[in-house]
């Protein structure tokens, strides 16, 4: 029982850890540094359309982005500003 409870700690410790360092979306970037943008395809949902984005955003070291176009019928696309 120990063991499982220290398991399950560990585990919502790491995705605390994961969470702090993720990509905010904004939707003004006043006061933000344009640094590229990003793009995606192949998501089925726009839920997975922004992960994907955030997830190449964070490869960039952006800390925030605005999508700025995102569409598509059984598979999304969509393109983001990434700023720091």
């Amino acid at each position: 029982m120990k063991t499982l409870i220290a398991s399950a700690f560990a585990l919502a410790s790491v995705f605390a850890v994961q969470s702090a360092f993720a990509v905010d979306v904004i939707n003004d970037a006043a006061g933000k540094q344009k640094v590229g943008v990003v793009s995606a395809s192949g998501a089925y949902s726009l839920d997975g359309l922004t992960n994907k984005l955030a997830d190449k955003a964070e490869a960039e070291g952006a800390t925030s982005m605005k999508i700025i176009a995102a569409g598509g019928e059984n598979k999304l696309y969509g393109v983001a500003e990434i700023y720091k």
